[in-house]
């Protein structure tokens, strides 16, 4: 699944090409994403793009009467395509631009999604209630453990609730709990303020060397170019359970908590 930094990526990846622009015809070859495409999105033909932004793993792009809702679930991607080819099998939307390129939804296994808002967009059920950005300066140490406090359940699992912080997913809190030398098993609410700094500020960093970097390559992620990210490349923890700790040559652990693959070091990991 494209995680915060990869959906980033694709933010200021179609940005340039998109923010100016009005949208000319709105193409929907299959509506049957994670949620239907409902025929109102084509209240969008005429309308120029006013904003290109991220909330969460959410992408945003904004006209004066509404904003479409864009979410690329496990598998999906964009692309600026000019001129665009021929559709293929899983290209499900293109929205056509008045400079002659296409923005075009790629989504093969349909977990994506496209909802035309035109509420105040704090109040969308989806956006409602999300936590702050992990890089900005509402998630520090002192409402981390606002968030935290008397939590039994295990670190990461808290790290990757959307209600606390968005867009540390699987990957990334692997990466920042191994950093911040804390086991992800550990119960929340026993982490020192010391940590919670220490925690924020390694998410902080891994967050945006992905970003940086490109974001992380995964079998079916590249950017809104087509060139792959290279982050993968620097990942220490995050698919190498079994192999020597890059710190203390032990060998790293593999558990499952949440569903979800973590790898820790029993040495460093505290």
């Amino acid at each position: 699944m494209p995680e915060l930094p990869e959906v980033e990526v694709t933010c200021q990846g179609i940005r340039p090409h998109l923010q100016g622009r009005c949208v000319t015809e709105v193409v929907v070859r299959q509506p049957q994403l994670r949620w239907p495409i409902e025929p109102e999105i084509l209240q969008m033909q005429g309308q120029a793009i006013t904003g290109v932004r991220r909330r969460a793993k959410y992408l945003l792009l904004e006209t004066d009467i509404g904003v479409l809702i864009l979410h690329l679930g496990m598998s999906g991607s964009l692309r600026v395509l000019k001129p665009a080819p021929a559709p293929e099998k899983h290209d499900h939307l293109d929205l056509v631009l008045d400079s002659g390129a296409v923005l075009r939804l790629n989504d093969p296994r349909r977990f994506g999604a496209a909802i035309w808002w035109t509420g105040p967009m704090p109040e969308h059920p989806l956006l409602a209630k999300l936590g702050p950005e992990p890089l900005t300066s509402a998630f520090n140490a002192d409402y981390l453990m606002s968030q935290l406090q008397g939590k039994k359940k295990a670190v990461k699992l808290a790290l990757m609730d959307n209600q606390v912080v968005v867009g540390v997913g699987n990957i990334y809190a692997n990466e920042a709990l191994f950093s911040a030398g804390i086991d992800p098993r550990r119960p929340a609410g026993t982490l020192s303020h010391a940590q919670a700094s220490q925690l924020v500020d390694e998410v902080k960093t891994v967050l945006a060397r992905a970003i940086k970097q490109g974001g992380t390559t995964l079998k079916d992620f590249t950017q809104a170019d087509g060139k792959p990210g290279y982050f993968a490349q620097q990942l220490l923890v995050y698919g190498r359970g079994g192999e020597a700790c890059p710190l203390c040559r032990q060998t790293l652990t593999e558990v499952k908590l949440g569903q979800r693959a973590t790898v820790f070091c029993d040495r460093c990991q505290r």
